[in-house]
């Protein structure tokens, strides 16, 4: 066997893996072959001891494949996997709010003056210019809780220059159709949701302007078929939130949410993982993936190359953690990210907690937003949008 396991396929890495220089990210790559025959890496042979290998590699492409390599008696034995170089990486934090309807439904009835008169609008500028907060709202073409089941053809294009204006720090992207049914692309193909794609964007861009459309980086509860998936990444996904597959998750569920639950109940078995608890060792193998859930539960992020696309994970969800929780939980998320050199984090929520009219409400919905968006600022973050360049890094664009 040979097997380099300093680090795994995919790995993003920056200045707190190795040297940085203008052209190329120095790292140690090392592992283990059990023939104890001298290895090399990319060629050049390493440094071994026993069965241990390492040696040290310059990183000079966006996207860098490493090779292995031993001659045995039995023959010539390799591993290859692709490391990326997050070239000039600083710290940064993407934000995305799920499942908007409610706003849309409001604007098109209400007709303010500015669309940052609404209130939901005008608490999100307010975090924008206090703490440099940008947010993608992920849009419903119809709202399902509307009595007279409101489209979002019909939302006016009057604020479209306000929209352009404000698009810097202000994105919309597809979602869904609507909410209901949950998961509504887990057996759909490329037909259904590039139909759905196309009725979204193509209001979003009717009434926001060209800029103020970005690609989306989750899918309605997250769960989607593999010709979904193809279909996304065909136009621009280039992150996702933690896999395409379909996956056990937690918080509110469907009757919860329809019917309007206990929020503080809700929110305590989310955090205690009950929701989505398997119990067993079997069911855990069987429901869950340990070593990729274990890996971004550490490092939050890793690149897939056979897919191209960048995998990431979230730290909070707004309308699941008590805002009295939040502190706590974001800083041991950060001590984490510190210690295993990560600087690209991720929080996100959902919209329609933040109106009084929905069953769940939650009062303070909008100061959980902002709360996060204090820490992370505070702690040297600047928000981005994920879906540019590496998790918002466009060094190698620029």
């Amino acid at each position: 066997m040979l097997e380099i396991t300093s680090h795994r396929q995919g790995a993003i890495l920056n200045h707190n893996h190795g040297i940085e220089s203008e052209t190329s990210l120095k790292i140690t790559v090392s592992g283990i072959s059990d023939s104890g025959q001298p290895v090399k890496v990319n060629g050049k042979p390493a440094l071994m001891e026993g069965r241990n290998f390492s040696a040290e590699i310059e990183l000079t492409q966006k996207l860098n494949p490493v090779t292995a390599s031993v001659v045995t008696p039995y023959g010539e034995y390799s591993q290859t996997l692709v490391l990326v170089w997050d070239k000039k990486s600083t710290r940064r934090v993407n934000c995305y709010i799920d499942d908007h309807s409610f706003l849309f439904t409001d604007l098109t009835r209400q007709r303010p003056q500015s669309a940052f008169d609404h209130f939901y609008l005008k608490g999100l500028k307010k975090i924008h210019d206090e703490y440099g907060f940008k947010v993608t709202l992920n849009a419903f073409y119809r709202n399902d809780h509307d009595k007279d089941g409101y489209l979002l053809n019909e939302m006016p294009d009057i604020w479209k220059s306000e929209f352009e204006d404000n698009s810097d720090w202000l994105k919309f992207s597809f979602h869904a159709y609507s909410e209901f049914p949950d998961r509504p692309y887990l057996e759909a193909s490329a037909e259904e949701i590039g139909r759905d794609y196309d009725l979204v964007k193509n209001e979003i861009v009717r009434f926001a302007g060209e800029n103020a459309f970005i690609p989306p980086v989750v899918i309605h509860w997250a769960n989607i078929h593999p010709t979904a998936a193809q279909e996304i990444i065909k136009r621009g996904t280039r992150c996702y939130s933690n896999n395409f597959r379909a996956r056990v998750m937690g918080g509110p569920s469907l009757s919860d949410r329809q019917k309007g639950g206990n929020m503080q109940q809700i929110q305590s078995r989310s955090l205690s993982g009950v929701d989505k608890a398997a119990n067993t060792e079997g069911l855990k193998m069987h429901y869950e993936y340990p070593e990729e859930n274990d890996y971004l539960s550490r490092h939050f992020a890793y690149y897939d190359p056979t897919v191209d696309v960048i995998f990431f994970r979230g730290t909070i969800c707004g309308n699941l953690v008590p805002i009295e929780e939040i502190p706590g939980r974001l800083t041991s998320l950060l001590e984490m990210a510190e210690r295993n050199g990560v600087e690209a984090m991720d929080y996100a929520s959902h919209e329609q907690y933040t109106f009084p009219y929905y069953p769940n409400y939650i009062p303070d919905h909008l100061d959980r937003l902002a709360l996060c968006a204090k820490i992370y600022t505070e702690n040297g973050y600047t928000h981005v949008f994920n879906n540019d360049g590496i998790l918002g890094n466009t060094a190698w664009e620029d």
